[in-house]
């Protein structure tokens, strides 16, 4: 392989002890079983299409938001199912199971990927929209009461800038208790390994251990940055709504914008995938360092695992490759 600066398209995501990986014509999980071996599953990707309409800037991003989604899913609920047959066997399936099983048959991973990514959504939205919402609220009310502060929390600009420092500052509160978790730290170990294997790649180096090693396990193309651009992006695009008093219409219009939110971030992020400009650099700096969090330096073993994971990914032709 020569050493050319390339731009993958591939990218992927941390699993349960392993590192998934989606190329331009294939998506590959790889995952370390207790044994040591290491288990892997090759999957075409297919020849789906979409209208002009779905790959039209800001759209293509909230369509590729809900597939990567999905597709992170299964290979997280692979990863979970393969580690549990090896650890627990199957005296550990329950009744629900087993009635679940005879219900629904190999419909019910589908079922329970869609269910799981349901909840997830909700969950966030909650979090991270509907909660920083009422708190905003609140503070309007104990505003009101004060008639030195009144004038301050009665403007839309306070509005705007209270919502916005309180969603960001439970996203950042989230990710650094989420990173103190053991099971957690595995994880990201691994998410650093992904980052590093596709580094060496783009640089045009061979996918060897030591190769990767060199390399930083801080990407601009990290779904950790891709949060980071939602979070300022919703602070941004929020901050244009007109202000309303009705708590319920606020979180409604909230919503409303979500699909514009995912897609101006997606946009951002594939910019600053591509650009090497000043102006990129220092937009993508924040994200890279949230990353300190999101990743932690692999050992040998998991940049084996990320290196079988990327290995079918990458097509034959670089320029089906670009990103």
């Amino acid at each position: 392989m020569s050493k050319e600066q390339h731009i993958t398209s591939i990218g992927g995501q941390a699993v349960m002890e392993g590192v998934m990986m989606r190329g331009p014509y294939k998506t590959t999980v790889a995952v370390r079983k207790p044994d040591g071996e290491i288990e892997r599953k090759v999957e075409e990707n297919g020849t789906k299409t979409r209208g002009r309409f779905f790959r039209m800037p800001i759209v293509r991003g909230c369509v590729n938001f809900i597939d990567s989604l999905v597709i992170g899913m299964k290979a997280l609920m692979y990863s979970a199912e393969f580690v549990d047959i090896e650890g627990d066997g199957e005296e550990s399936e329950s009744k629900l199971d087993r009635w679940l099983e005879d219900k629904f048959g190999d419909r019910i991973k589908d079922i329970v990927i869609y269910f799981s990514i349901a909840v997830s959504l909700v969950f966030s939205i909650a979090l991270f929209m509907i909660l920083p919402t009422f708190l905003t609220k609140g503070a309007e009310k104990i505003g009101s009461l004060l008639p030195q502060l009144s004038a301050v929390t009665d403007s839309h600009l306070f509005t705007s800038l209270f919502e916005g420092i309180v969603r960001m500052a439970i996203f950042l509160g989230y990710m650094a208790l989420v990173s103190q978790m053991k099971d957690i730290k595995r994880v990201f170990e691994y998410h650093g390994a992904e980052h590093k294997t596709i580094a060496c790649y783009e640089a045009g180096e061979e996918l060897t251990v030591e190769n990767i090693k060199k390399f930083t396990r801080f990407h601009p193309r990290c779904g950790t940055s891709f949060l980071l651009f939602v979070m300022v992006v919703s602070i941004i695009l929020f901050a244009l709504l007109p202000r309303v008093d009705m708590v319920i219409l606020r979180v409604l219009m909230r919503l409303a914008l979500l699909p514009a939110v995912a897609g101006i971030s997606y946009e951002l992020i594939k910019w600053a995938g591509r650009s090497k400009s000043k102006c990129v650099t220092w937009m993508s700096k924040p994200g890279l360092w949230l990353q300190k969090l999101t990743t932690r330096e692999p050992d040998v073993s998991q940049i084996e695992v990320a290196i079988a994971s990327m290995e079918p990914c990458i097509p034959e032709n670089k320029e089906d490759d670009r990103w």
